[in-house]
């Protein structure tokens, strides 16, 4: 366990995150710079089979703690496994996704291991061996370079922000066991729930996302039996929403929604992109109805190609977007959902 710097295998189920590979990644290019080799983490119960992945995408070791008792993600048991590994390797940079359970274990282990998080960062460098990450602060409308003077230094890097990684399958490496760590757990899982199977959206190559905008068809007449003005309303945004469904599903796509969107009733808070929901770095982002708040920026700024779709020439959107469609998403998007079924051949 001498390598100096670490990846964090985010798992569920046995199944990696594809963040965790970009992890593998950066965490190989930095190792390139400092000299010696990466170590992946990896912690989960029938977990043995990432270890070949990790070794693909660039780790020389893995750290495997494979044991029933981490079957469920408890975020206790992991950080101290993480820690008590740590503390006999003594790596000087530990690499996570930015995700729920990445955040909750650097956090957690970050404690322990008297140290400090960087999160969400775009982009890495080192100056010697101190990490030099950029992140976005303030909405996204400022990036600041930031450092971490204590050991390790732990980072989470934005999910999409450094690109697909390679992989290398005659690479192979060494495995080395671990124990888990699971004393004083005082939480248990009772069971999961499936989210209708939907695409991750910190995942997504492609996100199309509605605003308030969907409502605005004040000419679309609601069933007889909706009477109240609000449930009008969502039923407008609905109608919306179900263009902007059709899109999505023809390009293989997330479906997402402003904040705005999610506030006023129109589609659940699972969908929300922006500061108080998911930060994401699709390859291509299309707005639909979205003003294009601060707020929103902060979470898809980052997208390599934004679109933007509407009836406000004046909107914030278009000055973050690449190419923007002045008009109506009620008009737009059937037709511009049409094509792409003819160019997709479906």
């Amino acid at each position: 366990m001498a390598n100096k710097v670490w990846a964090y295998i985010d798992q569920f189920k046995g199944a990696a995150t594809p963040a965790s590979w970009e992890a593998v990644a950066v965490a190989r290019t930095l190792a390139n710079q400092i000299g010696g080799g990466v170590t992946a983490v990896i912690l989960g119960s029938g977990v043995e089979g990432l270890a070949q992945t990790a070794f693909h995408y660039g780790a020389d070791e893995v750290l495997l703690a494979d044991d029933p008792a981490l079957a469920d993600y408890r975020v206790d048991s992991y950080a101290s496994t993480l820690v008590a590994a740590a503390k006999v390797g003594s790596p000087a940079v530990i690499l996570f996704p930015t995700n729920t359970r990445g955040r909750e274990v650097a956090g957690l282990a970050a404690m322990d291991l008297e140290s400090g998080v960087i999160p969400d960062v775009t982009e890495i460098v080192l100056e010697g061996e101190q990490v030099v990450a950029t992140r976005p602060v303030y909405a996204g409308k400022l990036l600041a370079k930031v450092v971490c003077s204590a050991r390790p230094q732990m980072v989470t890097l934005r999910v999409r922000a450094f690109g697909k990684p390679e992989m290398d399958a005659s690479r192979s490496g060494t495995v080395t066991k671990i124990a888990a760590v699971t004393d004083g757990d005082k939480v248990k899982v009772t069971g999961y729930s499936e989210s209708e199977g939907r695409l991750s959206l910190t995942d997504a190559g492609v996100i199309v996302s509605g605003g308030r905008g969907t409502s605005n068809r004040a000419d679309l007449q609601p069933p007889d039996d909706i009477t109240d003005e609000k449930q009008k309303e969502i039923w407008r945004a609905q109608q919306g929403f179900k263009l902007i469904g059709e899109l999505a599903q023809t390009l293989g796509a997330a479906l997402g929604a402003s904040r705005a969107a999610v506030d006023a009733g129109y589609i659940p808070y699972s969908h929300q992109v922006g500061q108080t929901g998911k930060v994401v770095s699709p390859d291509l982002y299309i707005a639909c109805g979205i003003s294009g708040a601060i707020q929103h920026q902060a979470g898809m700024r980052s997208s390599k190609v934004i679109v933007a779709i509407n009836k406000d020439a004046e909107a914030p959107i278009f000055k973050l977007a690449r190419y923007g469609v002045v008009g109506d998403l009620y008009d737009i998007l059937p037709a511009l959902t049409k094509a792409m079924k003819e160019r997709l051949g479906k």
